[in-house]
């Protein structure tokens, strides 16, 4: 027996050199995808068209040269220029073959040929654009006529159809809405394959260990934002699809620097505030220390005049104390200075306001100066001295046990009501009713806005008061607590007798 074995390809890994090029090398399988190569297993994709058609011709021209540019002419109009030689590049002007070029111009018959394939070619352009540019889904096609149908029942009599043979029917377009929204959702779905379809580089199958089959799995993709299907996704699975397993958490090295820093300033801090409480004990210690001196030295001092001792005994003492006296005297000396420097300089002020002052607050401030009180003069000090024979000083200022009410008294002790209310002379007689004693008291016993008739509830109109208001203290007992004290203070008791 003679058995023939059959062609098998290479086992893997060792197809390296190897090509496949006949059916028998794919062995009913599909194509070996670790083979960069056209491969057409059981001849799927493979052009079936006759090679023999698809040659060109070769062509020469009127000198004998090859025409190579019939390979860029293939598949064109014959009326389509193309440019595809040396000569081509060269300016028109230049050319060897200048004669040979024909340069009349077209006659008007060409031209009108030219100008409608050019009108038709921008016309097909123009159009296409609108219409890309129109909406797809609005019908702007006018609704079909009706169509009429007969129709013959199968039932026939006078119980059916109302007793008719036939009936003709009329078929109608049923007219749409174009702003109705969409009734059914489209879905897409991935385009087909392309014609003839790629070739399928798939390896022959093998058997899958079980290790292979686990490596191959591949978790699900979860999303944080879109779960369209609905489903019930674990948490952990969540936190394992957003990655927080995978980072690692890193500290910039920045903090520390700025920790440092922050102790560093800190630290500075404390030791200038522990300085300056040194500096600030170590002077207030001086100052004591001082003080205590110069109390020793007053008590030797006051010691030593006690004691009857010459100022010739202890002469460095008296030059101690007498540094300390002319100390005093010059601090009390530029204290006063100062003073009179502040007196001066708001006395300057005080005339400058004066100075810029308009007419009628000058005028104003003049009123108001001479209107004063001698008393408010006198506290503000713009009281000046009356010069006359009798006195030389105002004779209320003399007075004063008396108060305010001295200025207002006469020899007598009586008060002058002359000298409060009469008005003076340069004002107007007429509001003031000439200004005698009579006028006066008539305008005080006016009641204008009847203040003297509304009085207290049990007042006495007639009883003249002297003096501020009286109030009396009511002694009655409204509620009867005091005689119920009284009683309980007694202690009688229930259902005795006290007779």
């Amino acid at each position: 027996m003679s058995s023939t074995e059959k062609k098998r390809p290479p086992s893997y890994g060792n197809r390296k050199d190897w090509k496949p090029r006949t059916l028998e090398d794919f062995e009913d399988g599909g194509a070996f995808p670790e083979i960069h190569i056209a491969q057409y297993p059981m001849d799927m994709g493979r052009n079936k068209i006759n090679k023999s058609g698809g040659a060109l011709p070769l062509q020469v021209d009127a000198e004998g040269n090859i025409r190579f540019d019939e390979i860029a002419r293939q598949g064109h109009n014959e009326t389509k220029v193309i440019h595809s030689q040396f000569k081509d590049l060269v300016p028109m002007n230049q050319r060897s073959d200048i004669e040979q070029v024909n340069l009349e111009r077209p006659n008007e018959d060409e031209v009108k040929e030219t100008t409608e394939k050019t009108r038709d070619a921008l016309e097909k352009i123009v159009q296409g654009k609108i219409r890309a540019a129109q909406p797809k889904n609005v019908k702007t096609d006018k609704p079909s006529e009706p169509t009429y149908i007969r129709y013959t029942p199968g039932q026939q009599g006078e119980s059916y159809n109302s007793g008719a043979g036939q009936r003709i029917i009329r078929m109608v377009e049923m007219p749409v809405d174009p702003m109705e929204p969409p009734k059914f959702k489209h879905k897409k779905i991935p385009r087909g394959p392309p014609s003839p379809p790629a070739p399928v580089l798939h390896s022959p199958p093998r058997k899958v260990s079980a290790k292979e089959q686990q490596e191959w799995v591949i978790p699900p993709c979860i999303s944080n934002w879109k779960n369209a299907k609905g489903y019930t996704i674990p948490l952990d699975k969540r936190l394992a699809a957003d990655g927080r397993g995978l980072q690692e958490v890193t500290i910039n090295d920045n903090f520390a620097k700025l920790s440092e820093a922050l102790f560093a300033a800190d630290r500075h801090a404390r030791e200038e505030v522990r300085q300056r409480a040194l500096m600030r004990e170590k002077l207030s210690q001086k100052e004591k220390e001082e003080k205590e001196k110069r109390l020793r030295m007053l008590a030797q001092k006051a010691r030593e005049e006690r004691a009857g001792i010459s100022k010739s005994t202890n002469f460095s003492g008296s030059v101690v104390a007498e540094s300390e006296s002319e100390s005093e005297s010059d601090e009390e000396k530029v204290k006063e200075r100062e003073d009179i420097r502040q007196d001066r300089r708001k006395e300057r002020e005080r005339e400058y306001r004066l100075s810029r002052m308009g007419a009628e607050q000058r005028a104003k401030h003049l009123a108001r100066e001479q209107n004063r009180d001698i008393s408010e003069k006198i506290a503000l000090g713009l009281a000046k001295p009356t010069v006359s024979k009798e006195s030389l000083y105002d004779s209320r200022l003399f007075n004063q046990s008396e108060g305010l009410s001295s200025g207002f008294k006469d020899e007598e002790g009586k008060i002058c009501a002359s000298s409060i209310y009469n008005p003076k002379k340069n004002y107007d007689s007429d509001q003031f009713g000439g200004g005698n004693e009579e006028s006066i008291n008539k305008m005080l016993n006016n009641d204008r806005f009847g203040i003297n008739s509304k009085v207290f509830q049990g007042a006495d109109k007639t009883q003249v008061r002297e003096g501020p208001v009286e109030f009396e203290k009511e002694e009655a007992d409204p509620f009867g607590f005091s005689q119920f004290l009284d009683e309980a203070k007694k202690g009688s008791k229930r259902g005795m007798d006290t007779t």
